[in-house]
């Protein structure tokens, strides 16, 4: 069982990584950071560079969480959070959520949106407190 949190590098990941790491310490839960893109970290700046990303687990495995980190470029950001809460038996997704103007959701879409019409397991959208 784990939580699979869909994080990038910003603001927005960062609220779904802080709610998802309180729920894993408080149930004792494996959490799962997916932080993955199609275009790599030089294109897609909500691509963690390598080490920040190894940071963020060093760190959270240093406060006694169970972390695992997939980093990776794949053809569909969507289809990996939902694959990897599959293959991980997922109790748990949690994304970041932002607002966006209904041309800006017609012209590039919505992975979170996509996460929570197809996954099967339930889905968590958190939004930073400040939005």
């Amino acid at each position: 069982m784990s939580i699979v949190v869909a994080y990038s590098a910003d603001r927005y990941g960062e609220a779904a990584l802080d709610h998802a790491v309180g729920l894993a310490r408080k149930d004792g839960t494996r959490l799962v950071i997916v932080n993955a893109t199609q275009g790599g970290s030089l294109v897609d700046r909500r691509f963690a560079h390598d080490a920040d990303i190894e940071a963020v687990r060093d760190r959270l495995v240093a406060e006694g969480l169970t972390v695992v980190v997939r980093h990776e470029v794949v053809p569909d950001v969507a289809d990996a959070v939902v694959a990897a809460a599959e293959e991980e038996q997922a109790t748990l997704i949690v994304v970041g959520i932002r607002h966006r103007t209904p041309v800006g959701k017609l012209l590039l879409g919505s992975v979170a949106q996509r996460i929570i019409l197809e996954a099967h397991s339930p889905v968590l959208a958190v939004k930073p407190a400040t939005e």
